[in-house]
């Protein structure tokens, strides 16, 4: 099964939950588009216990930006034929870029990208002002194209009211709530990893 981690926009916490993802289901990791440094892939691998396999990025662009304007920069036209989904007999997380209608060119966005490689989607919602009307723009746009949505994965602060707000109107169901920690590494992912295979098959 292929694992897309989106988000309702950059910054939300989407490397930290594809590393749990990736201690959970035992899955290997692919992240199809980085940009700017430090990698995302390099991130996951120092915050997985298991045997995850990690695999190249399909574009590596420099600027940290959204990924078609990076790509601009470096003289690169990315395509949706130019993402292989690598082979593997594992489970597979892939991480998205910034939100999912993050232009990836001048056609083609973040969400097109899922359609292509994934079996299902994990929505991760970080809580602030406005992420309600964010959360619920994103599952619209996730289910006009018809993709599955496993659930969301809330990050940061808690807002009980937001979050049921959101579960209600969204109609998916909470598969984590991950708090502001201090100190991420392993033993913080595999403690929410363990937490998150509680709820996974509900």
């Amino acid at each position: 099964m292929n694992y897309f981690v989106t988000a309702i926009d950059t910054d939300s916490g989407k490397t930290m939950v594809s590393a749990i993802l990736c201690e959970a289901l035992q899955a290997d990791y692919w992240k199809p588009v980085q940009a700017g440094l430090p990698r995302d892939a390099d991130t996951v691998q120092k915050l997985v216990g298991n045997n995850t396999i990690i695999f190249p990025e399909a574009y590596v662009l420099k600027t940290p930006a959204s990924p078609h304007a990076a790509a601009a920069l470096d003289g690169i036209t990315m395509k949706l034929s130019g993402f292989i989904v690598p082979p593997t007999k594992n489970d597979l997380v892939i991480e998205g870029a910034g939100g999912c209608l993050v232009p990836l060119n001048d056609t083609d966005f973040v969400i097109d990208l899922a359609a292509k490689v994934a079996d299902v989607v994990i929505l991760v919602a970080d809580l602030y002002l406005g992420s309600i009307n964010h959360t619920l723009l994103t599952v619209e746009a996730l289910r006009k194209r018809n993709l599955r949505v496993k659930g969301i994965i809330f990050n940061g602060q808690p807002n009980r009211e937001s979050e049921r707000i959101i579960l209600h109107h969204s109609g998916l169901r909470c598969l984590l709530r991950i708090a502001r920690e201090e100190t991420i590494d392993q033993n913080t992912v595999k403690r929410y990893a363990d937490l998150l295979k509680e709820n996974w098959n509900e």
